[in-house]
């Protein structure tokens, strides 16, 4: 990677650390709770080496076949890598055990078979819940009074554990449209955090990305997933 692309990341992740240090200071938070992930769909290994060099957090991938390419090549360094995109349960085998959180269990089913992988491997995987916050037919994430009886079921499973919730609200049309959605998904995990479940340690509240991460910060967000304000515009996936 060339210095004019390294100092072009280095410049991105610096604006987006001052965002979120103006962003927790006016919601009275510390920068420190905020853990920055740095979302590298499509881009490539190089580039996701690069970053890992930088003030990144972690790194979260969309699709299982990049996960592995990148993670084969060692782009991701020492840094912890979150799967942030939708699994389908062929390829859990593929993610459980190399992704240190699991973002996007949106089903029972799903998470029977992320349970009986673990197992095999002799590990417990770590996940959160994917909230569908907006209802949207479109998009995946279970209904939000669906979290207890899927939070019920992972009590019984000893080799996951339920770090916390993830969610992508509707796209906002106005800046601040989605606050009331982060808010909705605070509620849900504050309320969560105040039971004592098995196999549930309410660690992450997974939510924001580059259009709308302050905002989320506003609600309580403790992960924000960053793609195109570090990395710049979304390259079309390789043919």
């Amino acid at each position: 990677m060339s210095v004019s692309q390294t100092d072009f990341l280095k410049k991105n992740i610096a604006d987006v650390r001052t965002r979120i240090h103006a962003a927790c200071l006016a919601a009275g938070r510390s920068p420190e709770e905020v853990l920055l992930c740095a979302a590298s769909k499509t881009q490539d290994a190089d580039t996701v080496r690069a970053a890992a060099a930088l003030d990144i957090d972690l790194f979260g991938e969309n699709r299982v076949q990049e996960l592995c390419q990148k993670h084969k090549a060692g782009a991701y360094a020492a840094k912890p890598l979150h799967l942030i995109g939708h699994l389908q349960t062929n390829k859990v085998k593929q993610v459980v055990g190399r992704a240190a959180l699991i973002e996007s269990v949106d089903s029972q089913h799903l998470l029977d078979c992320i349970a009986a992988e673990a197992e095999k491997q002799g590990l417990c995987q770590d996940i959160l819940i994917e909230i569908n916050i907006g209802c949207e037919p479109s998009k995946s994430g279970i209904a939000p009074q669906a979290l207890d009886a899927l939070l019920l079921h992972a009590g019984t499973l000893g080799s996951v554990r339920v770090r916390g919730l993830m969610a992508i609200p509707p796209a906002a049309l106005t800046p601040g449209a989605a606050r009331p959605y982060f808010a909705r998904m605070r509620d849900l995990f504050e309320q969560t955090r105040c039971r004592s479940l098995p196999n549930v340690q309410m660690d992450y509240l997974s939510m924001g990305m580059s259009g709308d991460f302050e905002d989320a910060i506003a609600e309580g967000a403790n992960i924000v997933r960053v793609g195109t304000a570090i990395f710049g515009a979304r390259k079309p996936p390789a043919k």
